[in-house]
């Protein structure tokens, strides 16, 4: 790993966490895995939530890691590491605070939701993400669904056979609890469309809909 990540993750030293951004993607490309591995166990602490410094010290490293992928164009490469802290975050709570303030867990899902699923029409990335994609429907935030949504019926145009295998949890996040807790206005419109978009799912799952 990088020495700079090194220093910065080792020692959650947030005085020099904002240098990662003068090193040039380039430079740091190798080091990204080791990184985001690195920042599952600072995340996964017991204390994490309450703790500001390393919550900054995070966020802004996931900042620079995503930034880096999309650069260098690694998403491939990186996507196993990024898909597991991702999937760490579904361990814990969601659900804004009675500011509707995000948590810092669900601020780094929204961190790597947009960097992963921005790479829907790569079908490696996509096999690895949806599984823990959909999972994010039922944890009661509006914002991760809402967003989650919209990236599902992408993957849906481009791809929907990578969804069959999720059609029963996503046509549940539509009819059942997600959707009785969320508005049935924009909400309502983005679920709908990963279901118009990949029609073909119902093709792959016939009766599904009619089961519900």
């Amino acid at each position: 790993m990088h020495q700079l990540f090194r220093l910065v993750l080792g020692q959650k030293n947030l005085s020099r966490a904002g240098d990662l951004f003068s090193l040039d993607d380039s430079e740091i490309e190798d080091s990204l895995t080791e990184a985001l591995e690195q920042i599952k166990i600072i995340s996964s602490s017991s204390d994490y939530q309450t703790n500001s410094n390393d919550q900054a010290v995070v966020e802004i490293c996931v900042t620079r890691i995503t930034t880096a992928i999309r650069e260098t164009e690694s998403i491939e490469r990186h996507a196993k590491a990024l898909v597991g802290l991702w999937d760490s975050c579904l361990e814990h709570n969601l659900r804004p605070s009675g500011k509707d303030e995000d948590t810092p867990h669900a601020k780094i899902a929204s961190d790597i939701m947009s960097c992963i699923l921005q790479n829907y029409d790569r079908p490696p990335v996509m096999a690895l993400a949806i599984p823990i994609a959909v999972k994010f429907l039922h944890r009661g935030n509006k914002e991760l669904c809402r967003n989650m949504s919209n990236y599902l019926s992408l993957v849906a145009i481009t791809k929907a056979d990578l969804l069959a295998d999720h059609t029963e949890v996503i046509v549940k996040s539509i009819l059942q609890g997600t959707m009785q807790r969320l508005s049935w206005g924009t909400s309502f419109r983005s679920h709908f469309k990963v279901v118009s978009s990949g029609y073909g799912l119902w093709e792959m799952r016939p009766g599904l809909l009619e089961a519900r």
